[in-house]
């Protein structure tokens, strides 16, 4: 087991028979644009086979829910000095519970909090928001980051987003549980996430299983993830698994590739000012050297075909917002024109229509 015990443990008999009976699981929480560990998320195990779930529904029908949390809570704390560097520990802690003697005892043993997420579950309602927000006052004096767990799981998590202010927002799992193919639940986590911006939060992907659902949610920005596809609990801090590392790394790549014009490019034709072959538009004159002088195009209403002066060229590599916001910035002649993209040499490379530059444009 990580760390010692430097205080007296909470009593869970009848429970636990032992409080050694109660182990860690830890497991990673990255940071999707830098493919890094930003922190560990402490789990409890238990003999047996049963889940952490049915082990605390047993310690509340037991009478001793907040001393089986406590001892969790205290021998997560205790593992913090043993923490790689640049990295947190993300503790669980029942809001219900939060005020309880034996919980406040066991976040005593470690006076400073530094490196520490206490991340608040929502699976009991809280009666007394105003106490709660006091106590995550006290623990962020400390050095606590304050992390809220199934945001967007019902009206409860919205008040308690409103009143705690927490620094971490966790997407409930059924948010993130196939998301990459319901735009429904997309839209949901999107718009956590404009709130949690508000707030200046942290958005945090929980429970992504599949690579699709970890694709899903780099595009829609979201800094940090956590799932099996990223990495399962394991005893010790461990490093991202090298394929993981890839596999991020890759995503990563194609967001930023997503975020620019390039991967928007439609083929053009081109031809020579002086050729007098029939082409059909959409089409680019280009001189002797390569250089466009004209767009050749279709007027959508007359069918006529007619030359267009090169009224915006861009690179590759420049942003989808700010080259639709320099192309309807344009004369009104000219302001729903194709753009012409070109690399540094000025050769063509391509066409954006604004279609689907206004498809592509991420949400502000």
């Amino acid at each position: 087991m990580l760390g010692t015990h430097t205080a007296a443990l909470p009593d869970c008999r009848p429970l636990l028979a032992d409080p050694d009976d109660l182990t860690l699981a830890f497991q990673p929480i990255v940071d999707l644009a830098a493919a890094t560990v930003a922190g560990y998320e402490a789990l409890a195990r238990f003999p047996g086979t049963s889940g952490p779930d049915v082990w605390f529904a047993a310690a509340a029908e037991a009478g001793v829910a907040a001393e089986l949390e406590a001892l969790a809570i205290h021998t997560a704390l205790a593992a913090v000095p043993s923490l790689p560097d640049n990295t947190f520990l993300t503790v669980n802690v029942s809001p219900h519970l939060l005020g309880t003697a034996p919980v406040q005892d066991a976040l005593a043993t470690r006076p400073d909090l530094r490196r520490v997420v206490v991340e608040l579950t929502e699976h009991t309602p809280v009666d007394d928001l105003d106490a709660l927000r006091r106590q995550t006052l006290d623990l962020r004096e400390r050095g606590a980051l304050i992390a809220l767990d199934d945001a967007g799981s019902g009206y409860s998590g919205l008040q308690q987003l409103a009143v705690l202010r927490p620094q971490v927002v966790k997407l409930d799992r059924a948010l993130v549980s196939d998301a990459d193919t319901d735009p429904v639940r997309m839209a949901l986590a999107e718009m956590v996430g404009e709130f949690a911006g508000r707030i200046d939060a942290w958005l945090l992907a929980e429970g992504m299983e599949t690579a699709a659902e970890l694709a899903a949610f780099m595009r829609l920005g979201v800094p940090l993830g956590q799932g099996w596809v990223l990495g399962r609990p394991s005893a010790g801090f461990a490093p991202l698994a090298p394929e993981v590392v890839r596999l991020v790394t890759a995503q990563a790549a194609r967001v930023r590739l997503t975020e620019s014009v390039a991967s928007l490019l439609r083929p053009v034709r081109q031809y020579e000012d002086d050729d007098d072959a029939t082409v059909p538009p959409p089409a680019v004159v280009v001189g002797p050297l390569g250089e466009p002088l004209a767009m050749l195009l279709r007027d959508a209403r007359t069918g006529e075909v007619y030359r267009a002066p090169v009224s915006l060229r861009v690179h590759p590599s420049a942003g989808v917002d700010e080259t639709l916001r320099r192309a309807l910035t344009r004369p009104p002649a000219q302001r729903f024109d194709p753009v012409l993209c070109t690399d540094p040499t000025g050769a063509v490379l391509g066409l954006l229509r604004i279609e689907d530059l206004t498809t592509a444009r991420r949400p502000t």
